[in-house]
C-alpha cells in the first residue's frame, strides 16, 4: 500500500442518497460494481434477503432474492444454492460476488446477475470449520479472509475453500478476540478486525500478530466505540470504523489517531422524493416532523470505501449515504517531514 507522505484533509463532504425503504429495506453491505457508477446492495429482513442493484442517480436496475425467487427487469429465475442469513459481501477483481452466511456457515461466489459459482464451508469449531462467520475480505492473492464470529477467531482460505491458516482465542487480552463481526485486508496484507464484543479494532499482520489497537475504550466520546460492526481501510491507509450502537462512522488516520466522525447528512434520494409525490400522506407526515433527525445515520451495520468515496448502509433508515473525501497528497520531495510534536499547530 503506496501511504502518502502528507496529505492536506480539506473535507469530507456528504454527496447524495440513494435507496429507500421500499427498495433497499435494512442494507448491511454494499458493493462498487465494475461500472463505478453502479452500486450492489445487500439488504436482510425476516424472510427476505436481496441485492439490489441501484446507480448513483438512484435509477433501479433491479434485485434478486438470495432466499428464492429473483426479480430482475424482464424476468426471474432461481439461485441454486443454500443461503440463510448472509452477512457480508465483497467484489472480486473479476467481479464476482462473494457472500458470507452465518445462518449456513457457509461461503458463496456467485455473479452480479445471481448465478451460484461456488459455495463450501461447515459447522463446527475445528480449523476449517465455522460457527457463524459475519465479515469477509480478499487479499490480494485473492485469498479468502472471514471472521469466523462465534469461534472467536480469523481463518483464511483459498478461493477453492482449502484451509490455510487461523488465528485468535475468545478473550479481551492483545490478540484476543469476543465475537469478530467486520474484516479488512491492505495492500501489504495487514488484517483489521471489528473486534465487537471488545469495543476495539485490531490490526494483525498476514500471520495473525498483533500490531496495533485503534479505539481507546467503551463510550461515545470520539474514538472510543460501542460496538464496532465493520472496518475498512482506503488507498491511503486511513481506517473507517461502524461504530453501530453509536449510529456513526469514525475515521482514524494510518496510525489510530481519531480524524473525524460521520453521524449522517441524508436528504431524500431520488426514488424517495418520487414516491413522496405521488403520496400525500407520507408527504404531510415528512412535512410536520423536523428534518434535523431524519439526516442522521440509524444502526449503520457496515462502511465501503472505494477510490475516495465513503458509501455506508444506514440500516435503520432504509438508504445508502454517499460522501466523497477530499484530500491533496504529498510525496517525499513535496512536503517536510511531520512536526515532533502534534501540539504545534496552527488553526485555520
Amino acid at each position: 500500500m503506496k501511504i502518502p507522505h502528507g496529505m492536506l484533509r480539506i473535507g469530507y463532504p456528504y454527496v447524495n442518497t440513494v435507496g429507500m425503504r421500499r427498495l433497499t429495506s435494512c442494507p448491511i453491505s454494499v458493493v462498487v460494481g465494475d461500472d463505478p457508477n453502479e452500486l450492489h446492495i445487500m439488504c436482510r429482513l425476516e424472510g427476505s434477503v436481496n441485492i439490489r442493484r441501484l446507480t448513483l442517480d438512484d435509477e433501479d436496475k433491479g434485485a434478486f432474492n438470495l432466499l428464492g425467487a429473483i426479480t430482475q427487469i424482464g424476468g426471474s429465475f432461481k439461485v441454486k444454492a443454500d443461503f440463510l442469513w448472509p452477512s457480508g459481501m465483497v467484489k472480486d477483481s473479476t467481479g464476482h460476488l462473494w457472500i458470507v452466511d452465518e445462518g449456513t456457515h457457509k461461503i458463496s461466489k456467485m455473479t452480479i446477475e445471481g448465478e451460484v459459482v461456488n459455495q463450501w464451508g461447515a459447522y463446527g469449531t475445528k480449523a476449517g470449520e465455522l460457527n457463524r462467520p459475519s465479515g469477509i475480505a480478499l487479499d490480494k492473492e485473492g485469498n479468502i479472509v472471514v471472521s469466523d464470529t462465534m469461534n472467536h477467531r480469523i481463518q483464511k482460505f483459498t478461493k477453492d475453500g482449502a484451509y490455510q491458516h487461523g488465528f485468535g482465542s475468545q478473550g479481551e487480552d492483545p490478540g484476543q478476540l469476543n465475537m469478530p463481526w467486520g474484516i479488512d485486508v491492505d495492500d501489504d496484507g495487514n488484517i483489521y478486525v471489528a473486534d465487537w464484543r471488545n469495543d476495539r479494532i485490531q490490526k494483525f499482520d498476514s500471520e495473525g500478530n498483533q500490531i496495533m489497537v485503534v479505539g481507546s475504550g467503551t463510550g461515545d466520546s470520539d474514538g472510543k466505540f460501542n460496538r464496532p460492526s465493520a472496518v475498512k481501510i482506503d488507498r491511503d491507509g486511513d481506517i473507517y470504523v461502524t461504530d453501530w450502537a453509536n449510529h456513526r462512522i469514525q475515521l482514524f488516520g494510518t496510525d489510530g489517531h481519531f480524524v473525524e466522525k460521520f453521524i449522517g447528512d441524508a436528504t431524500l434520494s431520488e426514488q424517495a422524493r418520487g414516491y413522496m409525490i405521488t403520496n400525500m400522506v407520507a408527504m404531510r407526515l415528512r412535512e410536520m416532523t423536523p428534518i434535523e433527525p431524519q439526516k442522521r445515520f440509524r444502526w449503520p451495520v457496515s462502511v465501503t470505501v472505494h477510490d475516495d468515496y465513503m458509501y455506508v448502509p444506514d440500516f435503520g433508515s432504509c438508504r445508502i449515504q454517499i460522501y466523497k473525501k477530499n484530500v491533496v497528497r504529498f510525496s517525499k520531495g513535496e512536503i517536510a517531514d511531520k512536526p515532533r510534536s502534534n501540539s504545534l499547530y496552527t488553526q485555520f
